[in-house]
């Protein structure tokens, strides 16, 4: 039986594009490779910066898109938040945030991983009929 992940994701610049305090456009297949990851037993947290009026706002345009959290901006649903021993930090498997130490790989790339797909560059150039793009430093010539 394949692991089940507690899967923490970010909203603004990963779910959607990045115009906080108001809501971006979704990113692509954002919502597509949330809703598999859901079918494919994963439970997913909203991890956000976001409180109060526009976190609603957050889960109302995901709930809206056809994602229904387990937990929101916490380790699981009946967490206390104001128990003297509850800490900020979250407990997840895994979390997809824009900010990552390399950047935000895109939704192609972590449901592959995640899947345990192919998550080959060339292979994903191949499905999704892209080029190879050669990037702005060109090292090792």
């Amino acid at each position: 039986m394949e692991k089940k992940l507690l899967i923490a994701v970010d909203f603004d610049g990963t779910i959607v594009e990045d115009r906080y305090p108001g809501i971006g456009k979704p990113m692509p297949f954002a919502f597509e490779t949330l809703k598999m990851l859901q079918r494919d037993g994963h439970r997913l947290i909203l991890w956000t910066y976001r409180v109060n009026k526009r976190l609603q706002e957050a889960v109302t345009f995901c709930e809206e898109n056809g994602i229904d959290f387990y937990a929101v901006n916490k380790g699981f649903p009946e967490e206390d938040l104001n128990h003297p021993e509850t800490g900020r930090k979250i407990h997840a498997d895994i979390f997809i945030d824009d900010r990552n130490f390399n950047g935000f790989p895109g939704w192609g790339v972590i449901y592959q991983n995640l899947s345990g797909q192919d998550s080959s560059l060339e292979k994903m150039n191949k499905d999704f009929g892209t080029k190879k793009r050669r990037g702005l430093f060109r090292f090792g010539r």
